[in-house]
């Protein structure tokens, strides 16, 4: 996201980390998130900010990771609640933050602190804003794939399930191994690219299957590599970010959807 959103004057303190994948290819899941989160009374703002450190971490770059830590910590400390429209890169930064001071007491202390008051999104609104309901409408059926970091890291399966429900026209069909990975894996993706590719093969026959108009989830991440395969294979459903639907914002193109000429 490119413009700090415009902070509401009541509400908990809550500084969105947008993520780098949300900035780069898709900043209305960011500008989902913020309309969400104002409708819910929170103060919302953008501090400056970079990468979480996720790819650096997975490599064994300690040092990377460390930096950009450090760096968000810093970026966020003014801030109540620190929310993530992503599983993963909200799990890396509620998880795994601390172990990287270890030895460190007064940093350990300081990331243990950033970690308590980080939560992905659906959870926030969930789980510690206590929202059950929200003024959105999609008329057809939508799946939900349940990314692996949100889901293992933070135990996130309720409770997208319980918004989208409340979402008036909305049907949702669960898709077969609907909490099995995608493939992505960040650079797991990357490094073994003929495994990933067969996982999300069998991932989106699951998806085909259910005859949904819309896949959704919550992390870019897997939402691009899902909407890719299911482009190469001509499958005929779109795919957005849980948020946007949320937030009634899914008059953007779909992800993954070729640009009207």
């Amino acid at each position: 996201m490119s413009n700090p959103a415009k902070a509401a004057s009541f509400g908990p303190r809550v500084g969105l980390f947008a993520t780098c994948l949300v900035d780069l290819f898709r900043p209305s899941i960011g500008f989902a998130a913020v309309k969400i989160l104002e409708e819910a009374g929170c103060s919302v703002s953008v501090p400056v900010q970079t990468c979480c450190g996720q790819p650096a971490f997975n490599s064994g770059d300690r040092a990377t990771t460390r930096d950009l830590a450090l760096q968000a910590m810093e970026a966020f400390r003014e801030c109540d609640y620190i929310v993530v429209p992503s599983g993963s890169c909200g799990g890396m930064m509620a998880k795994h933050y601390p172990e990287l001071f270890a030895g460190e007491p007064k940093l350990a202390q300081k990331a243990q602190a950033f970690a308590d008051k980080t939560h992905e999104l659906i959870s926030f609104l969930h789980d510690v804003l206590g929202i059950r309901q929200v003024a959105a409408s999609f008329h057809g059926q939508v799946t939900y794939h349940d990314s692996c970091s949100g889901l293992r890291e933070l135990g996130i399966a309720a409770q997208p399930r319980a918004l989208l429900r409340s979402v008036q026209g909305l049907t949702l069909v669960e898709m077969d191994e609907h909490d099995v990975c995608c493939g992505f894996g960040g650079t797991f993706a990357v490094k073994y690219s003929e495994i990933s590719g067969a996982i999300v093969a069998k991932k989106t026959d699951h998806i085909a299957k259910t005859e949904a108009d819309l896949l959704l989830a919550g992390d870019l991440g897997c939402l691009m590599n899902m909407a890719g395969r299911l482009s190469r294979e001509g499958r005929k459903i779109e795919v957005r970010h849980i948020a946007e639907v949320l937030a009634g914002q899914t008059d953007v193109p779909a992800i993954g959807a070729k640009p009207v000429s």
